[in-house]
């Protein structure tokens, strides 16, 4: 940045500036800053109107939603950011904002008093702030030049914004490219020096957090040539594959290691340092948290530490990866693996990996954030186990000593919603308790706070919550004092909750705070693990009880389960195992279609929907023509009425007649039975 004048003869000396810039052509140098000069002169070239009122944006808020789209993962991870550098701010007539690539204004928050000032000049979303369109301003400055940039109010180009100062960083994504800018502009009468240290501190933290994200699956290694640096926001990055070949290498990694002759992206760890990957892990393993001072082989040293280890199991003295059954586990060198305790709730994410690539893609990018200031959002359909994905995440964090809360804010009156999330004084309300009570989110304190489906909220909460997120203070109702709390925070939703945000039903601002990392975790239908899941399933439903280890479950019956639709996804498939496995009888130790419930198979023949049934082809009965009827799907086409009643004949015969014994067979009751019966007859 070129050098300033003193602040006294400053805004004069610039106003000068430009009266000789714009009428008689002279290039002022030496009053502004050199970023500035350049944009100048590049507006002046290209035909910028510095009288020009500001409009005509071409694209206006008919294209925020999809530059939204389009920069969904910059938007997510700024959110949290932004609302930190507000908090910095606050109450100084400013605003924090958010651009995309193109100079797009997508996210803002603001004083409500500067916001009013900044709306009439177009600083709001939806609004494109590029030199093109703008002029010098720091946002587009910022994205040409690919450097920090101050704009101070008559140093804008276009006379209109001469009210604002604005400091600018560019955001650069995880493959080196700008991705956006981060921006807070305020009153051109109040600036601070501090504001663009602040503003580049905070785009330096949104860089570190997109890489990480970007390379969840890798191996990530911190450098930098001062040991005091490690660990902090100056740390170089690389992201390393299990086969020890670099990925991926943050901005500054890249400028410690600019004397390579060729990309860092491609090459093996050996061919950048003078030790093997194997080797330098086998370090780490000894001693996880330890610097290790890394030789590169131009002949520089430098300092290094392992910051995370992705999917990884283990690495042997040769560097033998473990193989891909095992990768996971994802336990880190030097750390015990937490073992799985499902009868307790104490499960960790490890516990959930179970084979379907879709899911362990989603557990991978969760284990990740653990311990990180970044909210989880998890998606997913009605009973895929969102609440147990959330309590894995809670215990595989350094938060798994403190308590794990739930609320489901749809099974909750909105009525009670607020006294059950904030909780309250004595004698706040009628009926209240005389001691009063702690809410949900007090009683996370320390902890993990899960809310269930939160697009479910009612709006009026929505507004309450985003304030005890930003301020990380709760007021109970009724109550005076503001009540610190630490909480990790975990949503969980059926919705699209961009989808709500459009239709007004979920506050944008919220959707952005609890939106820091999503994961879906997908339909029961669409997994590839389904046997394995009625394996884990059959092992806690039996427990410590004499039959554990001795059930199994048949080959029809697995066949079934993969092939079934599964609406009520794990919740339902729970249900059944659980429903056969009670209907075993004592000697009895292999799961059959008989002992799985009858309704799995269509509606009962007294129903009128009888005709609308599921095609399942699997019949309610358990003896040898069910299991011809599962395991012949190629034979001649009859209805289910017919396979149905063969099956019950063929029960009765087994049982000689003993209607209560066939009942229990075919896993329904014995008027059900007595009903089937006398369509036989």
């Amino acid at each position: 940045m070129g050098q300033l004048l003193p602040a006294g003869g400053r805004e004069l000396r610039v106003t000068e500036a430009r009266r000789r810039f714009f009428e008689e052509g002279a290039c002022p140098d030496g009053v502004l800053p050199t970023e500035v000069l350049r944009s100048w002169l590049r507006c002046r070239d290209a035909g910028v109107d510095y009288q020009a009122n500001g409009r005509g944006d071409p694209e206006g808020r008919s294209g925020l939603a999809d530059a939204r789209e389009r920069s969904e993962l910059l938007l997510n991870n700024a959110s949290g950011v932004m609302e930190h550098v507000f908090e910095q701010i606050r109450s100084s007539g400013s605003m924090v904002i958010l651009a995309d690539s193109q100079g797009m204004i997508l996210h803002s928050l603001g004083d409500p008093d500067f916001v009013g000032r900044a709306q009439r000049v177009a600083l709001q979303p939806g609004a494109l702030w590029n030199e093109d369109m703008r002029g010098t301003n720091a946002i587009g400055t910022a994205l040409v030049e690919a450097a920090p940039v101050e704009v101070i109010g008559a140093e804008h180009f276009l006379d209109r914004n001469g009210i604002l100062t604005c400091s600018a960083a560019p955001v650069f994504g995880p493959e080196g490219g700008v991705a956006g800018v981060l921006d807070i502009s305020g009153d051109s009468r109040s600036n601070q020096r501090h504001t663009l240290g602040l503003v580049r501190l905070a785009a330096q933290l949104l860089e570190k957090r997109l890489f990480e994200i970007q390379h969840a699956r890798e191996i990530l290694v911190a450098i930098h040539t001062r040991p005091e640096c490690i660990g902090g926001l100056q740390e170089g990055l690389l992201a390393v594959a299990q086969d020890g070949q670099v990925v991926g290498a943050n901005g500054i990694a890249r400028a410690l290691l600019k004397q390579l002759p060729v990309s860092l992206e491609g090459l093996d760890f050996s061919a950048v340092f003078r030790l093997s990957f194997g080797a330098f892990m086998d370090r780490c393993a000894r001693d996880p948290h330890a610097l290790q001072a890394l030789d590169l082989r131009a002949g520089e040293r430098i300092f290094s530490r392992l910051r995370a280890a992705g999917p990884l199991v283990g690495m042997s003295r040769a560097g033998a990866r473990a193989d891909a059954g095992e990768s996971a586990a994802r336990t880190q060198p030097g750390q015990p693996a937490k073992r799985c305790n499902r009868h307790s709730g104490e499960i960790t994410l490890d516990c959930l990996a179970t084979g379907d690539p879709r899911l362990q893609l989603a557990l991978d990018r969760a284990a990740r954030i653990t311990g990180k200031d970044i909210p989880l959002l998890i998606q997913g359909e009605s009973g895929v186990g969102k609440e147990l994905f959330a309590r894995a995440f809670h215990f595989s964090g350094p938060r798994s000593d403190g308590p794990f809360v739930a609320l489901n804010c749809a099974a909750i009156p909105e009525s009670l919603i607020e006294s059950e999330l904030f909780g309250y004084v004595g004698g706040a309300f009628t009926g209240a308790r005389r001691e009063g009570a702690i809410g949900k989110i007090q009683q996370a304190h320390g902890g993990t706070l899960f809310l269930d489906e939160i697009g479910d909220m009612p709006l009026g909460m929505q507004a309450r919550l985003l304030r005890v997120l930003q301020e990380r203070c709760v007021t109970p109702i009724g109550g005076q004092r503001q009540i610190p709390v630490d909480i990790s925070l975990v949503c969980a939703t059926h919705r699209m909750l961009r989808d709500a945000v459009k239709a007004g039903i979920f506050r944008e601002d919220l959707y952005y705070r609890v939106n820091g990392l999503t994961v879906t975790v997908p339909p029961l239908r669409e997994r590839s693990d389904i046997r394995s899941i009625v394996a884990k399933i059959l092992e806690v439903e039996l427990g410590d009880t004499p039959r554990a280890g001795q059930v199994r479950i048949s080959e029809q019956v697995l066949d079934f389960v993969e092939n079934y639709p599964w609406p009520g996804n794990v919740r339902q498939l729970q249900n059944v195992i659980r429903v056969a496995a009670a209907l075993l009888d004592d000697d009895e130790t292999e799961i059959l279609p008989v002992h799985l419930p009858e309704e799995l198979f269509g509606a009962d023949p007294m129903d009128d929907a009888e005709s609308g049934r599921q095609q399942a082809a699997v019949p309610a009965g358990g003896a040898e023509a069910a299991a011809a009827a599962l395991a012949s799907p190629s034979m001649p086409a009859r209805s289910l009425d017919e396979i149905e009643l063969e099956a019950i004949a063929a029960v009765m015969r087994e049982v000689s007649g003993n209607v209560s014994a066939a009942a229990r067979r075919l896993g329904i009751s014995r008027n059900t039975l007595y009903r089937k019966i006398g369509r036989m007859h």
